[in-house]
């Protein structure tokens, strides 16, 4: 553990994994020219069209937990590299539908290639991908993000005490 790790509330040890994992992310997409962001877009169109998905912008910002506007954004830049296509859904033309283009697809694949190997050395010491505790710790991260969490509540009385 890294000094102080063991020191560190939850809250701050989760952030501290996430920045360590964007960063690492990051690094390892930038040759194929992708952020973190953006490849967090492309692998999961990707695997929404694997499923036979074509998903619209909003439908892709709930997959990713990204805002819509910054999906938006970032579908655009990703449009002028050639990575994906964006076409008005013939349901809905307020709703804008993404895939990926055949260069996509070769290099989203490509960048999943890197990041499997990425997330093998980040889950060694947990005993690789496919451990029990992996999959426990998975479990507790899935717990985590469904639970319901309000910036804004107050707090009560008798928590303040």
């Amino acid at each position: 553990m890294s000094t102080g790790s063991e020191k560190g509330t939850p809250g701050f040890l989760v952030w501290r994994l996430s920045m360590k994992w964007r960063v690492a992310v990051d690094r390892a997409v930038a040759p194929l020219g992708l952020t973190h962001a953006q490849y967090s877009l492309v692998a999961s169109l990707y695997g929404m069209q694997r499923s036979g998905e074509r998903p619209s912008q909003r439908r892709l910002a709930d997959v990713t937990g990204l805002e819509p506007l910054y999906v938006s954004k970032l579908a655009r830049t990703l449009e002028t590299a050639g990575l994906i296509e964006r076409t008005r859904d013939p349901k809905d033309p307020r709703a804008v539908q993404l895939a990926l283009t055949e260069q996509g697809r070769e290099v989203t694949g490509r960048a999943i290639k890197v990041v499997q190997g990425l997330l093998q050395q980040l889950l060694q010491p947990l005993g690789g991908l496919d451990s029990p505790r992996t999959r426990e710790f998975t479990r507790d991260l899935a717990t985590l993000l469904d639970a319901p969490l309000d910036p804004f509540g107050e707090i009560t009385e008798s928590k303040k005490e």
